[in-house]
């Protein structure tokens, strides 16, 4: 009889090629499909809340597939993370509803994007920030992520090639805060469209450092104008933080 899992994943994703199976790419979901199938002998689909890009972390990526084997969930924890490699883990495995779906069922998420701003680099945050050397105008920075927050059309702050029908978006929350040299992006929403944080975060750092006046984002989604904002953000200083159900 099967029966529907929830797993929840940590990895990093500096050596993945992103979440989604790619021919002769290095994926997450891949490496995962094939430890289920290694260990129970079924060939599997993994979905994942959501895709993450190449290089991006995550410390809770939800996920759920349909498995047959009568395996216990504790065992099925043990088992996958004596096969998975040492850059992914799962940290909770859990039965669900049959009517689960890691994506669908999801009410929202949460991202964390962070930058080092000093000008000497650190090396101990080289795979999981983005180094700005230039000082950042924090309180610039929160003036113009509060016009992001709310129900608004993000067509400016998504990837050339994002393939989603609807570029509205609620942004529930977006939080700038500083420690030290460490400036934290926290981002809570109904829904991201690609590459939509690092956008974000790319515009509002060219805000802090002075590239871009505070008013650059309110124009962004009242055009729509992605050549209006910032650049990409680096795909290192993004992390998934949790899946909202």
């Amino acid at each position: 009889m099967s029966r529907k899992l929830r797993i929840v994943l940590e990895y990093d994703g500096t050596d993945f090629a992103g979440w989604q199976r790619q021919p002769g790419q290095r994926t997450v979901q891949e490496t995962v499909e094939d430890a289920i199938r290694d260990m129970t002998g079924e060939a599997v689909f993994v979905r994942a809340a959501g895709r993450t890009d190449a290089g991006v972390h995550a410390d809770a990526q939800t996920c759920s597939f349909t498995l047959e084997a009568d395996i216990p969930t504790g065992g099925l924890l043990r088992g996958l993370n004596s096969i998975l490699p040492g850059d992914v883990a799962i940290i909770d495995v859990a039965e669900a509803p049959a009517d689960f779906d890691a994506r669908f069922s999801a009410r929202g998420k949460v991202y964390r994007y962070l930058v080092w701003n000093h000008f000497v680099r650190a090396p101990r945050w080289r795979r999981r920030a983005w180094h700005v050397r230039q000082p950042l105008d924090l309180a610039a920075m929160r003036r113009a992520a509060a016009a992001l927050v709310g129900e608004h059309d993000f067509a400016a702050f998504r990837a050339s090639d994002c393939d989603r029908r609807t570029t509205r978006r609620i942004v529930r929350r977006l939080e700038v805060d500083r420690q030290g040299p460490l400036v934290t992006f926290e981002v809570e929403a109904t829904a991201f469209l690609k590459n939509m944080v690092r956008i974000l975060v790319g515009t509002l750092v060219d805000v802090g450092r002075g590239r871009l006046p505070e008013e650059t984002v309110v124009r962004m989604l009242a055009t729509g104008d992605r050549t209006a904002g910032g650049m990409t953000a680096p795909a290192a200083g993004l992390t998934m933080l949790r899946v909202i159900y």
